[in-house]
């Protein structure tokens, strides 16, 4: 049984909804942040990337940041930008890509489902990224970007959604990139309780993308729980804002590798030892993988196309072991270009599927790497399987399209 719960949410005036709405604080860097809050006092990255408003010398991880984001918050709210729902409800999220469409539930989940494992992941947090979330919410005193969950896809759920998007949406509004964001506001209360009563049937929920946030919503629930032992476990910092999303209707890209050197290979010897696990053929257009186990590599100017030979591997035969991403891993990255981590390694380098062929090629043509891999992407069933079996992915081995804009939901931690 999957809980979910309707809330306030803080959010835009329907006026500025196209200002505000920003890409994820983890998807731009420093600079390209910058940039676009330049012209745009309204941007959501004054918030979620407050070092923009600071000197370019602060430390992103300065304490000064975090006050600065609470305080970029508290004035978004006092100039009338960011105003308080006030009532509980749940939001349709529906996101637009060309031909593809998904819709999403924004509601709140129990931390305590994630603590329990109701909530299940497929990927491993690192401490920085980890502590920098949790200070940002325990200073803001909100969560300001949801987290991006699916389910296994229930005719039930879809009914409630075709009957919710017939009506008039709240906002709807097409972003710089190209994609749709149309949000319509579920305040009937017939509607939230059959919404709630739909999930009671949903086994189990899974963390499609934000496992960091996830993490650290649930650790300030945690904090704030052991400050407050006469708590009744309703309080509003005990619960995750998330939007949830049918399995069915995702769009899962490949996230590719580049590698900096050929660790004092030259080519030849190079793709001699590829070739040992591994056919190798040249490609004279670039290699975009139309199935498993077959791969692209470029180097030097040409593409290669790799095939996956059938090696017997008694000691790896779990689920993991088959998708492509571990199979690159353990057969080339590892014994033959010497990448031992993947995610702390600093010769290795990853490009989400979205950015194509043609940024592998750039890439290594501009000189930064001297090889690029182009995988192909995990499905979502695989995805699920892989965190119904307790497992976990390798990093960076999912790029979800299209993205969550932040900013158009926030959670605060007071009252539910």
């Amino acid at each position: 049984m999957a809980i979910i719960v309707p809330f306030e949410a803080v959010r835009p005036t329907k006026n500025v909804v196209d200002r505000v709405a920003s890409y994820p604080y983890d998807v731009v860097d420093f600079q390209e942040a910058r940039t676009l809050v330049r012209e745009n006092p309204s941007s959501f990255l004054h918030i979620v990337r407050a070092e923009v408003d600071l000197p370019i010398d602060v430390d992103c991880h300065d304490e000064r940041v975090y006050r600065k984001a609470r305080d970029n918050y508290t004035a978004f709210k006092e100039q009338g930008i960011l105003v308080r729902d006030r009532k509980k409800c749940f939001y349709l999220y529906r996101l637009t890509m060309n031909d593809h469409v998904q819709d999403g539930i924004v509601a709140c989940v129990p931390s305590a489902d994630y603590e329990r494992g109701k909530i299940k992941k497929h990927e491993l947090t690192r401490s920085d990224k980890l502590t920098d979330r949790i200070r940002h919410f325990d200073t803001v005193n909100a969560q300001t970007g949801p987290v991006f969950l699916t389910y296994r896809a229930r005719e039930s759920i879809n009914r409630l959604v075709d009957d919710i998007v017939s009506q008039s949406p709240e906002y709807d509004f097409t972003a710089d990139d190209g994609i749709r964001h149309t949000v319509w506001i579920i305040d009937d209360d017939a509607a939230i309780n059959a919404l709630c009563m739909a999930f009671d049937a949903v086994d189990s929920l899974y963390i499609a993308d934000g496992h960091h946030r996830t993490a650290s919503a649930a650790a300030v629930a945690k904090k704030r729980g052991e400050d407050n032992p006469r708590g009744t476990g309703n309080e509003a910092y005990n619960y995750i804002m998330t939007v949830l999303f049918p399995h069915d209707q995702l769009t899962i890209l490949a996230y590719n590798r580049v590698v900096t050197d050929l660790l004092g290979l030259n080519v030849s010897e190079f793709i001699r030892h590829v070739e040992d696990t591994f056919t190798v053929q040249q490609s004279p257009e670039p290699v975009t993988p139309g199935s498993a186990r077959e791969f692209g590599m470029y180097m030097g100017g040409t593409w290669y196309r790799l095939q996956a030979k059938d090696l017997v591997d008694a000691n790896n035969d779990s689920l993991v072991s088959l998708l492509d991403v571990e199979i690159l891993e353990r057969r080339l990255l590892s014994p033959v270009l010497g990448i031992e981590d993947l995610r702390t390694d600093e010769r290795i380098g990853f490009v989400g599927g979205i950015k194509g062929t043609e940024e592998l090629m750039r890439l290594v043509d501009k000189g930064a790497y001297a090889v690029a891999f182009s995988l192909y992407p995990v499905t979502t069933v695989q995805l699920m399987a892989v965190s119904d079996a307790g497992a976990v992915l390798p990093p960076k081995s999912t790029w979800f399209e299209p993205k969550l804009r932040s900013g158009l939901f926030i959670h605060e931690f007071e009252g539910i």
